[in-house]
């Protein structure tokens, strides 16, 4: 994990030197263009992990295959609903809405045309992503993720030498990784799991129907969380700058590399809580949810308590000179990948459940209210960029609560059983865990050796607190238990 995200660091470093603030800015709000269409394949991604996982909680391997078939059905449905509506809206939206330089044009429709077919390659290739982690199989699916890490870094080298326009060129490579993504994931899955080997595609009326219903009623929650963070970034882009989106994407390029840690541990979890709801074993699912939820926050929190401290000395480090505005960018994006994490458990039980309308409905609609209130404040308020992000965030708290008071009655849990052992714990130990810390940080001369002292300390501080604040009395015993086993070897 620690070589991953040392690859992701080199490479965005070597992307923003390589393309210059201007063109990075270019390729993050035009290739975002067809990434707000992916919310068609963030809902396609959830259906598949979802129906996938639940067959094989069931353990019928003809439903299983069935399913599968279905399921790549509905892909390619969709991968032709993806080129038609890139090609019609989102083109006239990128040759005449979007603040590109007229120089940069030409370079900025290829890279729109690229991300279109990088975004068709990677909507075929879900269904047998989610096959590998519906298996469980994580050291594959993280040989997988390197080898894509280090092709986009071999591909960044390449930019420095070739003497083509190396915006085109960085679309282009990231086109046929993904297209060479796609081969590595077939070949695979068809030698490993024996749902994907089933020749042809045969449709089953009513499980088409019931998936197709489900991906249709997930798409507004999609749509919701596309809408703000391409809708954002369109604009920054119309109020400000193609800077400006360079400041965001460094942000966003951080935010996903800590994401990571997360998100590959509640990937573990995720089809754990799935087949223990197909299996009725709730006692189970709830302890599941507790601790996910609980310890991806703590993990998250221990990572991003000392790079908000320390982030205008990480940011020198790691790019040298980089756009104003990215510190406190990512400050503010560290803050909502926190409530993601404490998100995720909660929308993965209700998908386990498979009664998603009532729930859709209210989150997507609150999560849409992001991006109109955010151009109101630009638009008539004159206030500075990150306003937009301080908008996300008490409209993420807001609808947090909406998500715990639906899904928790449909998953048999009590409300105050969650309070008591998830958020108390989380709010004890982000209070108690900052304090010494911060007081470091201002007290102390901004130096290398502050860096360290306040990077060690923050460990130490939340490790505690984690320790004292976080954990029950078995979960001590059980790190206790480890520790004394570890020191003995």
């Amino acid at each position: 994990m620690l070589f991953l995200v040392l690859i992701s660091l080199y490479t965005s470093r070597i992307v923003l030197q390589t393309l210059g603030i201007e063109d990075y800015g270019i390729n993050n709000v035009v290739a975002g263009i067809i990434s707000f269409l992916g919310f068609l394949t963030g809902s396609l991604s959830g259906a598949s992990s979802r129906f996938i996982t639940f067959s094989l909680g069931k353990g019928d391997l003809i439903h299983l295959k069935k399913t599968f078939g279905n399921i790549i059905a509905i892909h390619l449905l969709f991968a032709v609903v993806i080129l038609i509506l890139g090609e019609t809206i989102g083109l006239w939206f990128v040759s005449t809405q979007l603040n590109i330089p007229p120089e940069r044009e030409v370079a900025a429709f290829w890279v729109y045309q690229f991300s279109i077919l990088t975004a068709i390659g990677s909507i075929v290739s879900m269904p047998y992503n989610a096959v590998i982690i519906a298996h469980e199989k994580m050291s594959a699916f993280a040989y997988l993720t390197i080898g894509d890490a280090i092709l986009k870094l071999g591909a960044v080298f390449l930019l420095i030498y070739l003497p083509y326009d190396k915006l085109i060129l960085y679309a282009l490579f990231i086109l046929c990784i993904q297209l060479f993504d796609f081969i590595v994931y077939i070949t695979y899955c068809r030698r490993k799991f024996e749902e994907t080997k089933s020749p042809g595609i045969k449709i089953d009326k009513p499980l088409f129907k019931e998936i197709f219903y489900y991906t249709g009623w997930t798409m507004n929650g999609n749509l919701a969380v596309f809408g703000y963070t391409q809708g954002l970034n369109i604009l920054l882009n119309i109020f400000f700058n193609p800077a400006i989106n360079a400041a965001r994407g460094i942000a966003v390029q951080v935010q996903n590399i800590v994401n990571n840690f997360s998100i590959n541990f509640q990937t573990a979890v995720n089809p754990q809580l799935t087949k223990s709801y197909a299996q009725e074993d709730y006692p189970r699912m709830h302890q599941l949810l507790i601790s996910s939820s609980k310890f991806s926050v703590f993990l998250m929190f221990l990572i991003c308590l000392p790079l908000s401290l320390e982030i205008d000395m990480v940011l020198k480090w790691w790019l040298g000179s980089y756009p104003a505005h990215s510190n406190s960018f990512l400050r503010l994006i560290l803050i909502t990948s926190i409530l993601f994490c404490l998100a995720n458990p909660i929308i993965t039980s209700v998908h386990a459940t498979g009664r998603i309308k009532r729930f859709q409905i209210i989150e997507g609609s609150m999560l849409l209210m992001i991006v109109p209130l955010s151009y109101v404040l630009l638009k008539y308020f004159n206030v500075p960029p990150e306003s937009v992000f301080i908008v996300h965030i008490l409209i993420e708290l807001c609808t947090q609560y909406a998500r715990i008071k639906i899904v928790l009655p449909m998953i048999e849990m009590k409300t105050n059983i969650y309070t008591k052992e998830v958020i108390l714990p989380i709010g004890k130990v982000c209070i108690s865990g900052t304090i010494i810390p911060v007081c470091l940080y201002l007290y102390l001369p901004q130096n290398t050796l502050t860096f360290f002292i306040i990077g060690i300390v923050c460990i130490l501080s939340v490790t505690s607190c984690i320790y004292v604040f976080g954990c029950t009395e078995r979960e001590r015993n059980i790190i206790t238990s480890k520790l004394r086993t570890t020191l003995k070897r």
